[in-house]
């Protein structure tokens, strides 16, 4: 039977260790018992912590571990029978709780060198990337802090779109609750395509998520030092539907045109145009979630004429149509 090690650490959350627990521990065992046939268990999962204590996660509830990262490196015969190493979501302050668990980085370094499969989940990825693992590797992370995955491992190809990445045995998946779809890919991977289906149906979730841009926010709205383009921001926030011209734009407010694109893209990282796109996308994903209005009345509400091009500037920026969006999202009327 493969062993999987989830690495236990204070601060961690909780649901990202006891789910992963679950997931891969009961493949081949929770559709079995549904069909009334007998369990074949596709793993054996582990908690391990620096110190073999139970794990204070940041919800205050403690998880038992079943040993120390020491013992898991001084025992050949554990690792022999080990395929992979999980890191779960950091729950706290992300950097306070990288500074104080440098047995987590020894762990990582130990299992990469034994040709061991290195997993995260989320923020725990950030622990891949302070180990160097995913120096000039592909890799993900919560939509959230891309900012700050950035700024601290410029080395490492961050896709933030995309839900799952795999590099060299390095796995690293996104949301806090991607777990699930963590969990899944790793059982498809390792015992097929029915197993992981099988598992999907019983803890009945949706199967091959592939992105998570259909989960981010607006981060548009960042502080900036330029007062004019602050102001230009609130006045596009407000006209977002009015199609002018940047030539008009910049009349407006008394600069030039290539002014406004320079000093636009440096304060807020687009240009006036990309902007205005994004925050049309996202009134139309409220729009989508929140009112019964057909896609072409939103369309057209945001400004928008050819639904052809809506739809393919909402997949680029969303990841699924605004059909798909609205299944997804909308809410439920009762």
């Amino acid at each position: 039977m493969k062993h999987v090690l989830v690495v236990g650490f204070d601060g961690a959350l909780a649901s990202a260790i006891t789910g992963a627990v679950d997931i891969l521990g009961l493949a081949g065992v929770s559709w079995q018992r549904i069909m009334d046939a007998p369990p074949e268990p596709g793993f054996k999962v582990w908690l391990a912590s620096p110190d073999g204590e139970a794990v204070n996660c940041l919800n205050g509830l403690a998880v038992s571990a079943r040993m120390s990262f020491q013992q898991v490196m001084d025992s050949p015969e554990f690792h022999q029978q080990l395929l992979a190493v999980l890191v779960p979501t950091i729950g706290g302050p992300i950097e306070d709780i990288l500074a104080h668990n440098p047995e987590v980085l020894e762990l990582l370094r130990w299992a990469r060198q034994q040709g061991i499969m290195v997993i995260g989940n989320c923020t725990g990825n950030f622990f891949l990337a302070e180990a160097g693992l995913l120096d000039g590797k592909s890799a993900t992370t919560h939509w959230g802090y891309k900012e700050l995955f950035e700024e601290r491992y410029p080395q490492v190809d961050l896709r933030i779109d995309q839900l799952i990445t795999e590099d060299q045995n390095i796995y690293c998946a996104g949301g806090g609750l991607a777990w699930f779809d963590l969990g899944i890919h790793i059982i498809e991977q390792q015992l097929g395509y029915e197993a992981a289906l099988q598992t999907a149906k019983a803890f009945v979730i949706d199967y091959r998520r592939d992105n998570q841009l259909s989960y981010s926010l607006s981060r548009l709205s960042v502080n900036h030092p330029d007062a004019l383009i602050a102001d230009v921001q609130r006045y596009l926030d407000r006209h977002y539907a009015a199609n002018q011209s940047l030539d008009t734009l910049a009349q407006q407010f008394n600069t030039s045109k290539r002014t406004l694109i320079r000093r636009f893209k440096e304060a807020v990282g687009l240009t006036p145009h990309a902007y205005v796109q994004q925050i049309r996308i996202e009134v139309a994903q409220k729009q989508l979630a929140e009112t019964q209005a057909s896609v072409e009345q939103i369309m057209n509400q945001v400004g928008y004429e050819d639904m052809s091009s809506f739809r393919r500037l909402f997949r680029q920026q969303v990841g699924i149509t605004p059909a798909e969006y609205r299944k997804r999202f909308a809410k439920r009327l009762f």
